[in-house]
């Protein structure tokens, strides 16, 4: 049985690579080709999290599933957040034949689908990305958004003035692109034509008033039903697209409180991502929509690129 190490998987599962690789998983995901079940997720104390998401990638396809923990508290410790393993069977024989470091492979496929539903959702002129959070995730999506659209700027809040500072010139180091760190979150999406939220708040801390029409956000700190990064407002404003429908109408936190306030229904929820991705529903319809795109992340993309990984061999 192979493992492949965290080391390993950032050499490479390139951005390149993966982003293609999330785009066809998401739309075999929502043509119903895949099979999965809803993840179950354990709290073990405040702000640490336990959670197992089992799927095939079709019925004579890879299969397997992904263990990981969730420990908000290991930033500051410079550890990853996400810990864990994704475990791949061979669909001959049902053999366990790899383990993969889970924790890296989620930093970048996360962002590999925020850049797919970017490229599908965004304006085709956006070049302005504000990041609400300066953790692992914001690097990575950073990164990968560059792939698929050319940044003249990015803006970063961050609760730490001072970190956001460290990250942005860090991150305008690698990308040699102009990186601000901003004192408020409403300067900091003020001018942006892509968001990406990608903090641990447990309340909203973006208010729909604050985003202007014509941006693309990627809703992506909040994993589960409890903490939502977003207001109510931004939800009703916006045109909301899932990764998975079953996901968010489970454990899609800025949705599930519209909702429960009476403010939305199902319906809101116009499509999945590979939906539109597959041209079967319209994504962005004009250019002063606002587009929000919910992401929970989901096991096929991680045993799309496990697989990869695995059956590419160096």
């Amino acid at each position: 049985m192979r493992f492949i190490d965290r080391e390993e998987v950032a050499r490479r599962l390139t951005y390149e690579m993966c982003i293609p690789i999330v785009r066809d998983a998401m739309i075999a995901f929502s043509r119903g080709e895949t099979k999965q079940l809803l993840r179950s997720i354990i709290p073990l104390s405040e702000g640490r999290l336990f959670g197992i998401m089992p799927g095939a990638m079709g019925a004579h396809a890879p299969f397997g599933a992904k263990l990981i923990s969730v420990f908000h508290e290991n930033f500051t410790r410079g550890i990853q957040s996400h810990q864990g393993l994704v475990i791949l069977f061979d669909p001959e024989t049902g053999a366990p034949v790899c383990a993969v470091h889970a924790g890296e492979i989620t930093a970048i496929r996360t962002a590999a689908a925020s850049a797919v539903a970017t490229d599908a959702l965004a304006r085709k002129d956006a070049r302005r990305l504000a990041l609400l959070g300066y953790g692992e995730q914001a690097a990575t999506h950073a990164r990968a958004i560059q792939k698929i659209r050319t940044l003249e700027s990015i803006v970063v809040w961050g609760r730490s003035r001072d970190r956001a500072h460290t990250f942005a010139e860090r991150i305008q180091a690698e990308l040699a692109v102009p990186v601000a760190a901003a004192g408020v979150i409403r300067e900091a999406v003020a001018e942006a034509d892509i968001i990406c939220t990608v903090t641990s708040a447990p309340e909203p801390i973006l208010k729909g008033e604050w985003v202007r029409p014509g941006t693309h956000l990627n809703l992506v700190g909040s994993g589960h039903a409890g903490p939502a990064e977003v207001d109510s407002d931004l939800v009703i404003r916006s045109r909301f697209i899932a990764d998975s429908r079953e996901g968010v109408l489970n454990q899609g936190a800025e949705f599930l409180r519209a909702k429960a306030a009476g403010l939305v229904s199902d319906e809101h929820i116009v499509a999945e991502i590979g939906q539109v991705l597959a041209g079967e529903i319209e994504g962005r319809r004009s250019a002063e929509e606002i587009t929000v795109y919910k992401s929970l992340g989901h096991v096929v993309q991680d045993l799309a690129s496990a697989w990869a990984l695995y059956s590419q061999h160096e």
